[in-house]
């Protein structure tokens, strides 16, 4: 959960979220959303990835990233069990 809650504190690395939530995508897909490097890119899906928060699966010579929607349902849950009384996270 911790890593989680660190992968998301880059607003770089919500914003790649946000952009799977709408279904896979390539890495190159991912970075022309970006004005940086595709270098620096790769290196927050690996963050990201490393967090459980999206998975990678090869095709080719490309490689496509999901959210993993689990994680994510779990890390919502645990931020909803501060705000809600008797709720434990």
């Amino acid at each position: 959960m911790n890593a989680a809650f660190r992968a998301l504190a880059d607003p770089t690395r919500r914003d790649i979220v946000q952009l799977l939530r709408d279904g896979p995508l390539t890495s190159g897909e991912i970075a022309q959303h970006f004005p940086v490097a595709w270098a620096t890119v790769s290196r927050h899906l690996a963050v990201l990835r490393d967090a459980g928060l999206i998975a990678a699966e090869r095709h080719g010579q490309q490689i496509v990233y999901e959210l993993e929607t689990t994680v994510v349902e779990d890390l919502i849950q645990h931020l909803l069990a501060w705000v809600q009384p008797g709720a434990r996270p």
